[in-house]
């Protein structure tokens, strides 16, 4: 018994020895020392709190970066939206202007080509009825095949071509005074196409009491 408590004591002594002796040991103790010391009372350490500024440093940047990338996007997206609204509302006013323009003369060409086809495919006993002289029967042949010659992409240029002198005689009327000087302006054509077949349809339709089309709207 006492020979084994012997045991024990001596194996605990060497032991602590060797704890004693050991550099590596001691070192890491140190270490771990230091690391205890640099910690203040209020519980931080002043390697953590580098650590912490070093993040919050980061962090910082990034929300930058994101803000900035965020108002890049949101300027793109507005300017998009603002030029695809200006397209939309310059469209919809060129639009109403064409459209101001175009819709009485091409209600007027459509009444034109819908009547000469019209009488131009009527037997000819009955056309002979309608139309009384053969005057009238030769210049509605001849307003027929002048008007069915035009394609619409025909009456289109011809629309363009009288809108065109209708402006060039606008400027015309309203240049300086001083320009009659050098004698009177040159006289722009009458290239009123589409309008003179309706005005010669109008002229016929009136010699022809029996057919009764609604020109006036």
């Amino acid at each position: 018994m006492e020979g084994r408590f012997a045991d024990e004591l001596y194996s605990e002594s060497l032991q602590l020895s060797k704890l004693q002796l050991d550099p590596t040991s001691n070192a890491n103790s140190e270490q771990n020392l230091d690391r205890v010391e640099l910690c203040h009372g209020d519980g931080s350490c002043d390697g953590f709190s580098d650590e912490l500024d070093d993040t919050s440093e980061v962090t910082g940047e990034w929300m930058k970066i994101e803000e900035k990338t965020r108002y890049n996007q949101h300027h793109t997206v507005g300017y998009r939206e603002g030029v695809i609204a200006g397209k939309e509302a310059s469209s919809q006013e060129g639009f109403n202007i064409g459209f101001k323009q175009s819709v009485l003369v091409g209600y007027n060409w459509g009444l034109v080509r819908g009547v000469t086809s019209a009488l131009a495919n009527l037997p000819d006993g009955l056309r002979e009825k309608l139309i009384g002289t053969e005057d009238q029967i030769t210049g509605l042949q001849g307003l027929c095949e002048s008007v069915h010659s035009l394609s619409t992409t025909d009456a289109l240029r011809l629309f363009n071509d009288e809108i065109m002198d209708k402006k060039a005689r606008e400027h015309s009327e309203n240049a300086d005074t001083s320009s009659l000087e050098a004698g009177l302006p040159e006289q722009i054509p009458d290239r009123s196409v589409l309008r003179n077949h309706f005005a010669e349809l109008r002229s016929l339709l009136l010699e022809s009491p029996a057919i009764k089309v609604h020109l006036d709207r």
